[in-house]
């Protein structure tokens, strides 16, 4: 039996539609407007879920980082007064949580640490996301195995005994593995697409999925072709906006196009039986002379 898991009214895994992410992140920049649009571009694009980040800037931030001076939309500032500006407190994901059921879309969050999955816990999110940075986070593992809900790990910067070592905290119950490469944006030599097979293999048990960071798109359908059931992408208003993650994100024309792609990829594959089909027979009686029956 193919390997799948529920995530809210949907089934993930071999045999159903991909499952398809918009990931917002920080893309909106602090401002819970910016987040509207983007959640109404998703919308729009027909994809089954948005997604967030969520972290508590004192504990995901290096403290050697913290006084760093860096550029902003808000001026000079400290960075960790900049990480404080891109995260929403309970307002501002109440609204999202509000916003996101007016308009019949999931939504959930990616968490860098434990205070984050308590915090999310009120909105009873369908899934969580352990982002590549937290991947070795054991205790961080742990705390999200422990809430029950199903699990999706990403498997940037990571090797193949640390995959495992995660693999091995957490099980492979309730749980999608995202091959991914973390360079924001990611040439295509280094997408390593054939890593979503190897997953596949390796764990033959949990759905593989796909996250990817680069530009353009027919990669992504690619990696669907491959046997990626979940595919996220970042999305964004306009590339050229201010923010890391920006220039590796999809624009709104660009996500509906992706949308379509993955829609036809899946139609595309068929089931591997060869069979000739009504539509070949006026071509078959008009072209072939030997063996017609």
């Amino acid at each position: 039996m193919s390997p799948e898991i529920r995530i809210g009214d949907r089934l993930v895994g071999d045999g159903h539609p991909t499952y398809i992410i918009a990931e917002i992140g920080i893309n909106h920049n602090g401002s819970v407007d910016i987040a509207k649009l983007l959640i109404d571009a998703a919308v729009k694009a027909g994809v089954d879920a948005v997604k967030f980040q969520k972290r508590t800037p004192e504990i995901c931030t290096p403290r050697d980082q913290w006084d760093k001076m860096r550029e902003t939309p808000w001026g000079y500032i400290r960075y960790i007064d900049y990480r404080h500006k891109v995260e929403f407190g309970q307002d501002g994901y109440q609204e999202i949580d509000r916003y996101c059921r007016e308009k019949g879309i999931t939504w959930f969050a990616s968490v860098w640490d434990e205070p984050s999955v308590d915090f999310l816990e009120q909105f009873e999110p369908v899934a969580y996301k352990i982002p590549s940075a937290s991947l070795t986070d054991h205790d961080l593992l742990r705390h999200v195995r422990a809430t029950g809900r199903p699990m999706i790990i990403s498997t940037g910067m990571s090797t193949m005994a640390q995959i495992r070592a995660a693999v091995e905290v957490i099980g492979t119950d309730n749980l999608v593995i995202m091959h991914a490469t973390s360079t924001y944006p990611c040439e295509p030599d280094e997408l390593n697409l054939r890593m979503i097979q190897t997953l596949q293999q390796e764990f033959p048990e949990v759905p593989i999925g796909y996250s990817g960071h680069e530009v353009g798109l027919v990669t992504t359908a690619v990696a669907v072709a491959l046997g990626a059931c979940m595919v996220e992408r970042h999305i964004t208003l306009d590339r050229a906006m201010w923010g890391s993650d920006q220039a590796a994100s999809v624009e709104p024309g660009g996500l509906q196009k992706l949308v379509k792609y993955i829609r036809v990829t899946e139609r595309a594959l068929g089931d591997g039986v060869k069979r000739v089909y009504e539509s070949e027979m006026p071509a078959l009686r008009k072209l072939r002379r030997v063996g017609l029956q």
